[in-house]
C-alpha cells in the first residue's frame, strides 16, 4: 500500500495528552467513536498550562491545539476550543485569570481537535467568529482519508454565528487584531491571527513546531499552500515577535523560518521525483526527506507519510 501507518503507535502518539505540548502534536482526530471517546477521555484528565505573553494575553496548552486567551473589559477572547471534555479545566484556568465576562471564540480552523469544545463554549456565552469555509465544513460530516476518519456535522450551538472571507479586523481589549484567511494549505479554511500590540501571532495548524505538518488534501490542504502561507506570515512579524504554533512549543520568527525552509526543501526534492515520472512509491523509497528527518522526523507523521502528503498535494 502507498501509505504504511502504525495505527497502534499512531493511537498511543495521539492519546498521550500533555500538559505542555511540546514533544508531538495532539489528537488531530479519532478514527472511531469508542477511539473519540478515549480522546475525550484523556482530555478530561489533562489539565491546562498557561502561559503569560502580554499584560493580558496568555498562552493556553493542554489537549487538542494550543489556544490563546485575551482578557479585559471587552470580555474575554479566545482562541480555538480543544476537545469538549477539556472545558471545565479551560474555564477552570480562566477563572484564575480574571473574572471577566466571555466574549469572542475565534476558530483557526475546523479540524476537530480546535473546535470539539466550541458547543460548549458558546453555551457558556461565548459568541463563534470563523472563516466561512469553516461554519460549511463543521455544517456537515467530514472524513479524513489519511486516518480513516468519519465525523458528523456539529450541532448548531457549536457553528460559527459571525464569519468573513477574507480579513476581519477587531479593536478587543486595548489591542488592534488582524484574522486573516490564506489559500488553501493545512486545509482549505485556515487563518491566523495577529495581536498588534502584543507582539504575537497564532498560526492555527500553519505550523507545527517540531514536526512534519499534517496536510489535509480532503480540505483543500496543499503543500505550496503551506509554504505561500508562510512567507506570508513571515513579511508581518519581527524578531521579537512571539509565534503560537497550532502544534508544539511557543516559536518566534526564526523557528517559524526554520520550518518553511524545511517545507521549501522537501517541495523541491519530491517535486523533482515526480516531475521525473517516479510513482509515489518510488518518490518515497528515493527518501527526500532525509536530510530534514533528525529535527522533524519524530511527530505523529513518518517521513514517508509527509513524503505522501507532499507528492498526492504538488
Amino acid at each position: 500500500m502507498l501509505i504504511e501507518m502504525n495505527r497502534r503507535s499512531f493511537l498511543r502518539t495521539s492519546l498521550a495528552f500533555g500538559a505542555a505540548a511540546t514533544i508531538a502534536p495532539r489528537t488531530l482526530f479519532a478514527q472511531k467513536s469508542d477511539q473519540l471517546a478515549q480522546a475525550r477521555d484523556g482530555a478530561a484528565k489533562t489539565p491546562i498550562k498557561v502561559t503569560k505573553l502580554y499584560d493580558n494575553l496568555h498562552l493556553f496548552q493542554g489537549a487538542g491545539g494550543n489556544m490563546a486567551a485575551q482578557t479585559g473589559p471587552d470580555g474575554i477572547l479566545y482562541i480555538d476550543s480543544s476537545f469538549a471534555t477539556a472545558i471545565p479545566h479551560i474555564k477552570e484556568a480562566l477563572a484564575g485569570l480574571s473574572h471577566d465576562a466571555p466574549d469572542t471564540l475565534i476558530n483557526t480552523h475546523f479540524h476537530f481537535d480546535h473546535t470539539d469544545g466550541n458547543e460548549a463554549m458558546h453555551a457558556a456565552g461565548f459568541h463563534i467568529v470563523a472563516h466561512t469555509k469553516t461554519r460549511q465544513r463543521l455544517s456537515a460530516p467530514s472524513s479524513v482519508k489519511l486516518f480513516g476518519v468519519d465525523l458528523p456535522a456539529s450541532p448548531a450551538g457549536a457553528l460559527p454565528t459571525t464569519t468573513f472571507d477574507h480579513a476581519m479586523h477587531i479593536w478587543h481589549n486595548g489591542d488592534a487584531l488582524d484574522l486573516l484567511h490564506v489559500e488553501p494549505a493545512h486545509t482549505d479554511t485556515d487563518i491566523f491571527i495577529h495581536f498588534h500590540k502584543a507582539d504575537v501571532l497564532h498560526t492555527g495548524d500553519l505550523w507545527f513546531n517540531g514536526f512534519y505538518p499534517f496536510i489535509d488534501e480532503g480540505a483543500g490542504g496543499c503543500i505550496d499552500g503551506m509554504i505561500k502561507a508562510g512567507k506570508h506570515i513571515l513579511t508581518l512579524v519581527s524578531g521579537t515577535t512571539r509565534l503560537i504554533p497550532g502544534h508544539g512549543p511557543l516559536g518566534d520568527k526564526a523557528g517559524f523560518q526554520k520550518f518553511n525552509d524545511m517545507l521549501s526543501g522537501v517541495r523541491d526534492n519530491v517535486a523533482k521525483l515526480k516531475s521525473a515520472g517516479l510513482s509515489e512509491q518510488e518518490a518515497i523509497a528515493k527518501k527526500p526527506t532525509a536530510s530534514f528527518d533528525a529535527d522533524w522526523g519524530h511527530g505523529m507523521l513518518s517521513p514517508d507519510v509527509f513524503t505522501g502528503l507532499v507528492y498526492r498535494t504538488l
